[in-house]
């Protein structure tokens, strides 16, 4: 199996707590493409248990699913742009509205699979729509619209500076 190339790792987001490359405290997600969808693999950590020993934080699963989905919008944009991931302007989508049904609770001793795929783009928003799994069980869905915002360059780097 070749390697994958990481949105996280060339730059699409460096500092959230749930994809952020550079921080160092956060999951850490890597999110990459398989065709026009985004998929990662995630392991938890005892420490991201919620309600039991045994189970995912639902906020884990719904930061993880958030995270997930906008890092495809921004992949997203930047393909359709024709622009390396990171590339100056930087483009940056917040989440404007996350959905998230738990099917089944979510065990923490076993990968987490997550498949982005985007539904609709229109101007500045972008729905999507993205499915956690733990072996073959889908375990939750989620709807995330996400809302491309302009930064300066120079507060992204200000911004940068002050992490």
């Amino acid at each position: 199996m070749s390697e994958k190339t990481f949105f996280q790792d060339l730059g699409s987001v460096r500092y959230c707590h749930g994809c952020g490359a550079d921080n160092e405290k956060g999951l850490r997600i890597k999110s990459a493409w398989d065709g026009d969808e985004a998929v990662c693999t995630w392991k938890a950590e005892p420490h991201h248990c919620g309600g039991s020993r045994e189970i995912v934080n639902g906020g884990i699963i719904a930061s993880l699913i958030d995270c997930h989905s906008l890092n495809l919008a921004i992949a997203h944009a930047y393909r359709s742009e024709g622009r390396s991931i990171g590339s100056a302007p930087r483009i940056f989508y917040v989440t404007a509205k996350l959905s998230v049904s738990y099917i089944r609770p979510t065990p923490v001793d076993k990968p987490l699979r997550l498949r982005a795929r985007i539904m609709k783009i229109e101007g500045r928003k972008a729905w999507l729509n993205c499915t956690l799994s733990a072996g073959d069980q889908i375990c939750a869905v989620g709807e995330v619209l996400g809302i491309r915002v302009e930064r300066r360059e120079e507060d992204v780097a200000s911004s940068e500076r002050e992490n």
